[in-house]
């Protein structure tokens, strides 16, 4: 096929722009979208209306209680005034485990007759099967004799002691949560309930309410989207919900936005969960983005509750904070059916795991996946990818994954190599696996057409069709392409063998188990498309539009990719996939990491790269993180420091950067710039155990990877504001990065009445903190700074020898840090496995917990297999006892037998040295005091005040790397 030059810059620009900027007239807001548009004019009428009748009611004679499913069916009737008629709209409520309570709206349109004969006439109810971790989910019984019914409403207890109690009333439409005896969340609580029922568009008059208008219910007036039939007519669904008495909500990702939710209600923008590809994004902004995660998590003192809606279609959600004490929301989709999980605890971790229970926790990724990954637009070649290897060795700055974007590719067609630049892929990954290294290639879901690949997709019918069922053709990358339908069942053996472990895969670099897949693209962006995606009236496997499934399509994809490189690695070493993906919905978790997308290197950016982790974090997508010195423009030398000191916590830790930057490896700042990025990524290496360990946790519980600060005390109503600093898991290390331009120093938000030691950089000082309530702390910073605290009562293992990858730090010894409460008390975890198999899921792996008191310190651990066994030559080499001078003797004891361990005092610390404890051993270190020794009177903590022990001067820091190059003893 040929293409002329025309096309070729058409082609060119549209591309261009896309690089540059989003322009924001190109996307709807809520008065331009017809459906948001309605709805909110319909709560405005409910809201103002003297004398509101509701439409919707529950016929108290349709509920019964199914003995087979035992879920709970009725009928909600919706009266059409005009017509003196009700349409008949089934519901289930169902409880589910973890106390989790699904309340499921649906509609029968099987006599409908659309525009389009082509189009699937039922309402899309599929989400959930994407969606959730399996098609089963537990059901907890809700048995006929433990209903409560009457003519007005039915209610049922659940949770532990029956202490939660869910009620249903019929007239109106109301569903009530219950902690006790005090309401916490009330669904449809301001009448906003509302179901647009299929109509033909003859008749549309007669079904309206007096509250309604009839605003783009047969046609689109956006200017881009005119020529869309909305073969359906108005189907969009919407409902209120009312959390009461809390003020702090959190989650619906992915927004450039605060933590703690913001009121929309002023604006015509509300949160709108749209996936597009929205470059150079607007930090402070509630513009949809490349994911979307219906999900919200809100908490107070003793309650905390969430709510997942589980819709896939353009949805946009209001946040009503005016009333004093209680946060109103409103829910707003195009399409669908009303399915929504409510959910409650004590805690938010409570709302973290039920929410998990449903849509499964995020996978434990491979271990070098948690170390750092350099990237740009783009490595140029071979010579380049294998340059760029040998500097970070020459530099001693360990690295685990280097990334290539789409100039790989041969025009641009994924799976294959430009054979002048890559002519030996299977050499390369070779050459990068000898030093524990990894290769990531982008593959999207378009495919050019012309290529082979392309044309086999169209051939099998697996490609995404238009709305007159023919293969879909749009501009991407490569030019004119067509898009794989990833929700069409035949595509995933397609999409199997272009990932195979095969001696004819040249590639995949043949039988290389070190090459990974970054799934970027995949909203879908279409260069030409309204909105910069597809046109809702697409069709997708089933003849579903695409307007139902559009959020999503991106999950679907890279679970594809996910399934292939299960089949392709399950009979090597490393069978754990890693995948990276920028489009995203709730379950996404469970297959892929995500980034934040296309941001700039300034110094907001950075700033709210934070907050837009935490929220990914809370809503059950842990694995994120953003660009490290921004994709756009080239950072100053401060900022890229800055950025690499905040991106160390990202869980996902990526340095990526567009083709029209300076190159920004982290020796190119040269000097002491060079010096302080090498300990900085050197620092995340070295806590690598704890990364590992937080993962582990996160993928059996939910909680988040990391922690906000308000989790660790729901009593501290400040705390819930706190957006710029976390916890590392469980861990007990309290970060707070440094984001302001010039900073000399920084206010720390202490939480609780805890001690907490200055952990700065990973190294143990002389100062503590402790307040006598929650508050702020000021700290000095330097450049070379990144303020960390380590709170009293944890104990944290940390491998500190310098290694070249991840997978080279397999045998090195442990350091472990005890930071003692107020109360003298501490404890930790290690959590330990090969790093890359599935062989954990069959109990081989080593979990150890430790504990300390004033007397001693203990590991204990009952992993008793294969794996935990073979780590006896793996030791503790050092043993660090924050707040501890007064020890005259310590004696460790093990397998039976006791030794003397040789010691020393450092100001207001002990330090064990080589007691070569192995860590897969129960062990005990007992302490003995030399009750003469009191504390040095400058180490005395008033309370509110820093301890005046040894103080390091900030030029000290700065200038003197010897320091550094000790902390991380190099081999």
């Amino acid at each position: 096929m040929k293409t002329s030059f025309s096309g070729i810059i058409l082609v060119f620009l549209i591309q261009l722009g896309f690089v540059l900027s989003y322009k924001e007239y190109l996307f709807k807001t809520c008065s331009s979208a017809g459906f948001c548009h309605r709805n909110r004019e319909f709560a405005r009428n409910v809201k103002e209306a003297s004398h509101f009748v509701p439409q919707y009611a529950i016929d108290p004679k349709s509920v019964e209680v199914d003995p087979e499913l035992y879920v709970i069916k009725g009928q909600i009737s919706k009266h059409l005034a005009q017509l003196d008629k009700s349409v008949q709209l089934p519901f289930q409520l169902t409880l589910l485990d973890k106390n989790n309570v699904r309340f499921q709206i649906f509609e029968d349109r099987s006599t409908a007759e659309p525009k389009n004969a082509l189009v699937n006439t039922a309402r899309y109810n599929e989400t959930a099967k994407w969606s959730f971790k399996s098609d089963e989910v537990t059901i907890e019984k809700v048995q006929d004799e433990k209903v409560i019914d009457d003519e007005n409403h039915l209610s049922f207890r659940f949770g532990k002691d029956g202490k939660y109690r869910a009620e249903l009333n019929y007239s109106p439409v109301k569903l009530v949560i219950y902690a006790g005896d005090e309401v916490q969340l009330v669904m449809n609580d301001h009448n906003f309930l509302n179901y647009e029922h299929f109509r033909t568009e003859n008749e549309n008059s007669k079904h309206l309410s007096p509250y309604e208008t009839d605003f783009d219910m047969f046609s689109e007036s956006f200017k881009d989207a005119r020529h869309d039939k909305i073969p359906m007519g108005p189907e969009s669904v919407s409902s209120d919900f009312t959390f009461k008495g809390f003020k702090h909500v959190y989650g619906i990702p992915e927004h450039a936005d605060s933590f703690n939710l913001k009121d929309t209600t002023g604006s015509d923008l509300p949160y709108r969960l749209f996936n597009i590809d929205l470059a150079e994004y607007v930090p402070n902004s509630r513009m949809p983005m490349y994911g979307s995660i219906p999900f919200l998590l809100a908490s107070k003192p003793g309650v905390s509750v969430g709510l997942f809606w589980i819709n896939s279609a353009d949805t946009f959600i209001d946040i009503d904070k005016k009333h004093e004490e209680d946060t109103s929301t409103h829910w707003m989709s195009e399409n669908g059916v009303l399915d929504v999980v409510l959910s409650i605890g004590d805690r938010p971790e409570d709302i973290n795991e039920s929410y998990g229970s449903l849509t499964g926790y995020v996978q434990l990724p491979p271990l070098f996946s948690l170390g750092y990954h350099q990237c740009r637009w783009n490595y140029n070649d071979e010579k380049d990818v294998l340059n760029i290897n040998s500097l970070f060795d020459e530099h001693q700055i360990p690295y685990d994954v280097i990334w290539l974007d789409v100039e790989y590719a041969d025009s641009r067609k994924y799976f294959t190599w430009q054979p002048d630049k890559f002519p030996d892929p299977e050499g390369m990954l070779k050459e990068l696996d000898v030093t524990g290294r990894n290769l990531v290639v982008i593959i999207d879901p378009h495919i050019k057409t012309g290529f082979v690949l392309g044309d086999t997709i169209r051939e099998k019918g697996i490609a995404m069709k238009d709305s007159e069922n023919n293969s879909f053709v749009g501009q991407c990358w490569p030019g004119e392409s067509v898009w794989l339908d990833s929700m069409n069942p035949g595509s995933q053996e397609f999409w199997d063998k272009q990932h195979a472990l095969s001696d004819e895969n040249t590639f995949m670099g043949r039988f290389s188990t070190n090459l990974y897949m970054w799934n970027d693209m995949s909203e879908p962006s279409i260069f030409d498309g309204i909105e910069t995606t597809s046109p809702r009236s697409n069709l997708h496997y089933g003849n579903w539009e695409h307007r139902s499934v559009h959020n999503v399509f991106g999950l679907t994809f890279h679970e594809a990719t996910y399934k292939a490189l299960i089949k392709r690695l399950q009979s090597t070493e490393r069978q754990r996939p890693f995948i990276l993906t920028r489009s995203f919905y709730a379950g996404s978790q469970r297959t892929a990491a995500m980034w934040t997308g296309d941001n700039t290197a300034k110094w907001e950016y950075l700033k709210a790269s934070i907050p837009m982790v935490l929220t990914l974090g809370v809503s059950g997508m842990p694995f994120a993180g953003a660009d490290v010195g921004g994709f756009f423009g080239d950072p100053s030398k401060e900022l890229l420091t800055r950025w690499y000191q905040t991106g160390i916590w990202y869980p996902f830790f990526r340095a990526h950067a567009t083709m029209d930057t300076k190159r920004r490896e982290p020796w190119v700042p040269g000097g002491s710039y060079t010096s302080i990025l090498r300990d900085t990524i050197r620092l995340r290496y070295a806590l690598l155990p704890m990364w590992y360990t937080s993962f582990f946790e996160s993928s059996q519980t939910g909680v988040p990877v990391l922690k906000p600060t308000f989790y660790d005390n729901l009593n501290d109503i400040e705390s819930y504001d706190i957006e710029d600093q976390f916890y590392l898991g469980n861990s007990g290390i309290l970060v707070k990065p440094v984001t302001d331009e010039g900073a000399s120093s920084t206010e720390i938000y202490l939480p609780d009445e805890q001690i907490y030691y200055d952990f700065t950089g990973g190294r143990i000082t002389n100062r503590s903190y402790q307040l006598g309530e929650p508050g702020f702390v000021t700290k000095d910073v330097s450049l070379a700074d990144i303020p960390m605290l380590l709170k009293g009562g944890s104990i944290v293992a940390a491998k500190n020898r310098y290694r070249r990858s991840s997978r080279l730090m397999a045998n090195d010894p442990y350091t472990l840090t005890v930071a003692l409460d107020k109360d003298g008390h501490a404890s930790g975890r290690l959590y330990v496995d090969d790093g890359s198999s599935f062989n954990y899921e069959s109990g081989e792996y080593l979990d150890v917990n430790f504990t300390a008191d004033k007397t001693s310190i203990a590991s204990t651990s009952d992993s008793n297999n294969a794996f935990a066994n073979s780590l006896g030559h793996i030791k503790v080499e050092k043993i660090q006892i924050l707040g501890r001078r007064d020890v005259s003797d310590i004696k460790a004891e093990c397998d039976g037998e006791t030794w003397n361990l040789n010691f020393k005092t450092e100001g207001a610390n002990t330090i064990i040295t080589n007691p070569m404890l192995p860590v897969n051993k129960n062990w005990t270190v007992h302490l003995q005091s030399d009750g003469n020794k009191e504390p040095a009177e400058e180490e005395q903590r008033p309370e509110g005040v820093l301890s005046s022990g040894l103080l390091v001067s900030v030029g000290v820091i700065l200038a003197s790397s010897a320091a550094a190059l000790k902390y991380f003893s190099v081999l």
